[in-house]
């Protein structure tokens, strides 16, 4: 057979392969530690199951807008107005089947056949996947562990060309849990408005930070950068509503009308039922979210110290997500065999770097309880004393 020739050029997700695997292997009766899946443990909230029940109650199960239910549409754009300072309106929102899926249709609706689009590495591994299954070019800048896995201004105004199209900045990061500070943020922006290049700010780990960082939406930064922003978020992290399917992204009309028009025939709406317990999420406050970080907060130093204390690994503290991108270089293997190995002789499931950009480094989720953690590293660190 035949297959489109876009297939052979993107990569499956080693996340979701290798979580599928830990999976498996649990199913059979093995006894996984997996770190891989960026999913919180916690269930989704009450009161947002409870609204989605009612919903359904309420006869909310026909089609719906493509863009997304009106009353969803509002209570986001008050959301971005009230905590993030970004002044858009219902109109400049559209909710679609998670924040991956946002990310998509953007491209699809942006980026064409020699548009560059410049992504820091490590990045989110969809990311280029995306650009280059709507025929654009990702055009990667490295960010270091010296730096805190943050590129400078300078290294992004060097990756500037007349074709580049798109910015992509994730912070709080995935896969690194890096923070971009206000001021570097801003000084990001200022580059970006230099050369009027549009950025989409993926961020769905805004509420996950520690030790005082601050997230600073880079579209409320002032009036010059804001009609260059896209501002991409959703519900799965937050609020631990992963198999949910909602995200959302906001922007200016003319690439919220293209995006419609792609999610009208390709998914339709978003499911109906589920768009009220967003609401719910976004109108119910944050204890949800406070609760899940308190825990979040205790395993990130748990795992912390475990690493530090294996010889040869390094990791820089990371001020959000719930990451730990862990330098193993000093092992002699690379990410992937690092990673299966670990799995198949120490049954501990982890994500390899070079998903990410990175092949001397691996990523650990500490979106996991704390006994698993603590049975995980035990098992980690005899792997890595056996070498």
């Amino acid at each position: 057979m035949n297959l489109a020739s876009r297939v052979g050029q993107v990569k499956p997700s080693i996340t979701l392969t290798i979580s599928a695997k830990a999976k498996a292997m649990k199913a059979d009766g093995v006894d996984v530690c997996s770190f891989s899946a960026g999913e919180p443990d916690f269930a989704s909230p009450a009161h947002v199951v409870a609204a989605a029940k009612q919903a359904l109650d309420d006869g909310k199960t026909k089609y719906g807008a493509a863009a997304g239910e009106p009353l969803l549409r509002q209570a986001i754009a008050r959301k971005l107005n009230e905590e993030n300072n970004l002044p858009y309106a219902a109109e400049n929102v559209i909710v679609t089947n998670g924040g991956k899926h946002s990310l998509y249709n953007l491209m699809m609706a942006l980026i064409e056949p020699g548009d560059e689009v410049i992504i820091p590495t490590p990045f989110w591994l969809s990311y280029p996947e995306m650009v280059i299954l709507a025929g654009g070019t990702p055009v990667f800048v490295d960010a270091t562990a010296e730096n805190q896995y943050k590129i400078t201004p300078d290294q992004l105004r060097g990756a500037i060309t007349e074709r580049t199209k798109l910015f992509v900045f994730n912070s709080p990061s995935n896969p690194t849990g890096a923070v971009y500070s206000p001021e570097e943020t801003a000084a990001i922006a200022a580059v970006l408005i230099e050369h009027q290049l549009l950025v989409v700010a993926d961020e769905i780990y805004e509420k996950i930070l520690y030790d005082g960082a601050v997230h600073q939406s880079i579209g409320s930064l002032n009036e010059d950068i804001f009609p260059l922003t896209i501002t991409c978020n959703g519900f799965a992290k937050a609020f631990a509503m992963t198999g949910w399917r909602l995200g959302y992204i906001a922007a200016p009309l003319e690439i919220i009308k293209a995006m419609t028009t792609i999610q009208s025939h390709s998914t339709s709406n978003v499911c109906t039922f589920a768009q009220f317990g967003a609401i719910a999420a976004l109108e119910g406050g944050l204890d949800c979210v406070n609760t899940m970080l308190v825990a979040f907060a205790k395993r990130r130093e748990f795992m912390l110290k475990a690493i530090r204390n294996m010889n040869g690994l390094s990791c820089p503290t990371p001020d959000g997500a719930f990451y730990l991108f862990v330098d193993i270089s000093s092992t002699g293997l690379d990410s992937l065999s690092f990673c299966k190995q670990l799995l198949e002789t120490k049954q501990v499931a982890t994500i390899p770097g070079v998903a990410f950009g990175n092949d001397n480094c691996i990523r650990l989720s500490y979106a996991t309880d704390l006994p698993t953690i603590e049975k995980g590293m035990t098992r980690f660190a005899e792997f890595v004393g056996s070498r």
